[in-house]
């Protein structure tokens, strides 16, 4: 039952929000009382940060995965952006946004072992393009894993990327494609420009 709520609750955290989900809504919507979820999650907050990290270990989990598949490194960040993309549903309730607002410190938790998980698949990424020549062999790849986690972070500001103005697609699009025309060689320019008329 424990696994079941969970899943329940990240779904519902997922589609409408951190803030907004109270538990009576998790309970009506599994057609259970609300003293069988307090059985398993003391509160709203411990059922949050443990819904968090069953998010992160789905995520860290599917990326794992998209990476043993041994695609060129571009591609492998456009599948690895659609599977995220996928997992978090509806970014315009900016779930990630309102954790940071509403629950700092397991938004702070969560943050660290992205970086951790994040940080170490970038490097490998971009070590393995610039073997391939797909990415320029001067590049400092410990400062541009930081620079592409930084960014990534920062698309989740709906003050700064408005849903109304900028789909969560089109940003994510947008960004990955920055990233990539800074590190690329000519022959990942090429390589990119493919991948960008199929992801269109």
């Amino acid at each position: 039952m424990k696994d079941q709520i969970l899943i329940k609750a990240t779904d519902m955290f997922l589609t409408l929000g951190y803030k907004s989900v109270t538990m009576d809504d998790i309970a009506a919507e599994m057609g259970i009382s609300k003293k069988t979820i307090y059985q398993h999650f003391s509160n709203k907050d411990a059922l949050v940060k443990e819904s968090t990290l069953h998010l992160f270990e789905t995520i860290s989990c599917g990326i794992d995965d998209i990476c043993a598949l041994g695609k060129n490194p571009i591609e492998e960040l456009f599948v690895i952006k659609e599977f995220v993309m996928k997992n978090l549903k509806n970014e315009s309730t900016s779930p990630i946004y309102q954790l940071q607002k509403y629950y700092p410190k397991i938004h702070k938790t969560l943050m660290i072992r992205q970086f951790d998980k994040m940080g170490d698949c970038v490097i490998v990424n971009l070590e393995k393009g610039i073997e391939q020549g797909l990415f320029r062999k001067e590049i400092n790849s410990p400062l541009i894993a930081r620079i592409y986690f930084a960014g990534m972070t920062s698309l989740k500001d709906t003050e700064i990327f408005n849903p109304e103005q900028f789909t969560s697609k089109e940003v994510q699009v947008c960004y990955l494609e920055y990233h990539l025309r800074g590190i690329c060689t000519e022959k990942g320019i090429q390589k990119l420009e493919q991948l960008l008329k199929i992801d269109q």
